[in-house]
């Protein structure tokens, strides 16, 4: 497996070449353990060796989705990483019955939760609130869950400022890389929110709005264009009026770089 996380690294050849030939390689290696039946240690560390290679891919694969083939491979990729780590709780479970615990345990587990922002995301049939009770209790109040779930109630309630301020101080370089693809969905979102909040003759300045979000205010201007926002002023004077009926969240957006949360937590 260390062999294979090193080919990630390979600039011999485009990145989705890399991917197909790791991927495949991997699911050999699952479905071998699979037949064989095994579940222990060393299994389930080649399994979270599995995952982190589908998690790098997907913030990979996510920043040159420039077409329908490479979008269809970070969905393809997504859902391979969604059956691994359901298969590594299924082996935590059982090495649990003899006292074994993975030290990484708890920070897969919060994969999970941090996957369930993205919109396009394939979730689970039960609710989370029914998954949570079912986890270890040391899980659930682990630093890695609490921060998991603590990012998603944020963002369902609006709270955009805490969301991207405990992702620049608290994320873990692989949650940072699994989050980074939702990063523009999330901040479409709350333009949504400022959009309908405030009155027409406040407006919403840019800079302002640039800080909260964590996002170069270029990348910002862009974003608002494509949810369909007017922009006035110019300069530093950059801004929106709110309750502008051309508003909408797109269907299809482009994935942030996150180069303004890496380079405030120099990751």
């Amino acid at each position: 497996m260390d062999y294979l996380l090193n080919l990630l690294n390979s600039s011999e050849y485009s990145f989705d070449v890399v991917h197909d030939f790791i991927s495949d390689r991997t699911r050999s290696v699952r479905q071998d353990l699979s037949i064989q039946n095994l579940v222990n240690d060393q299994a389930i560390h080649i399994y979270e060796d599995v995952i982190k290679f589908h998690i790098l891919s997907h913030q990979r694969l996510a920043r040159s989705c420039k077409d329908s083939d490479a979008s269809s491979l970070c969905y393809l990729n997504t859902e391979q990483l969604m059956k691994c780590l359901l298969s590594l709780f299924d082996m935590y479970h059982i090495v649990h019955k003899n006292d074994s615990h993975s030290t990484r345990e708890a920070e897969y587990y919060s994969f999970f939760v941090l996957l369930h922002l993205g919109c396009k995301t394939p979730k689970m049939a039960d609710s989370l609130s029914l998954w949570y009770s079912q986890l270890p209790a040391s899980v659930v109040r682990s630093n890695e869950m609490i921060f998991a779930r603590t990012i998603l109630r944020c963002y369902h309630l609006g709270n955009f400022k805490r969301f991207f301020c405990m992702i620049a101080a608290d994320a873990s370089d692989l949650q940072l890389c699994l989050v980074e693809p939702f990063l523009n969905e999330v901040r479409a979102r709350a333009l949504m929110y400022f959009n309908h909040s405030g009155y027409k003759l406040q407006h919403h300045p840019l800079t302002h709005l640039s800080e909260i979000l964590m996002i170069e205010e270029l990348e910002l201007e862009n974003l608002c264009s494509i949810c369909g926002l007017e922009i006035s002023g110019s300069g530093d004077t950059k801004s929106f009026a709110p309750k502008q009926t051309s508003f909408s969240l797109p269907s299809s957006i482009s994935h942030s770089s996150g180069l303004y949360i890496s380079r405030e937590i120099e990751r």
